[in-house]
């Protein structure tokens, strides 16, 4: 081979050797892209859950004022139990933001290590583990929620 085209094609490989590595790395990166996207679609969820609460929780203390004694305690037990509602939703919302941050940290781990060609699993495992322990923790206080929503509509029926 003549040395004109053994330095075409080495000049060729190296050309195109930092674009496959950032093609990699946007590869390796949009995996956990795709989670954030569901993780924010349960955000939504959580959140309009919470308007509803506050919403519930705002008439029934407009009609507390205007309730007489016997009504006025039931209104009462369901207004703490809307607090703890709030309260349990609140919490799901916080865990659920920890998750996304959580996964937009390893989704810059996994960029920054596929494009400095570094092993950078030491971080990227906890930090996944950890995000889902987070979403799991979230979707488990919204599923108590829940259970005390149908308490409450049991209650009332």
């Amino acid at each position: 081979m003549p040395l004109v085209a053994q330095f075409t094609l080495s000049a060729t490989a190296l050309a195109t050797a930092p674009v496959e590595s950032l093609a990699k790395a946007i590869q390796l990166s949009v995996a956990p892209v795709f989670l954030l996207a569901g993780v924010s679609g349960l955000l939504g969820v959580f959140t309009n859950r919470l308007a509803r609460i506050i919403e519930r929780a705002r008439l029934l203390q407009d009609q507390s004022h205007e309730a007489t004694v016997s009504t006025g305690r039931r209104v009462r037990v369901e207004l703490q139990v809307q607090k703890r509602r709030i309260a349990l939703v609140m919490r799901a919302i916080q865990c659920c933001t920890v998750t996304v941050l959580l996964i937009a940290l390893v989704v810059a781990v996994v960029f920054v290590s596929a494009v400095a060609r570094l092993d950078l699993a030491l971080m990227v495992v906890p930090l996944f583990v950890a995000a889902m322990l987070f979403l799991m923790a979230a979707v488990l206080l919204f599923l108590r929620e829940m259970q005390l929503a149908a308490e409450q509509l049991r209650r009332r029926f």
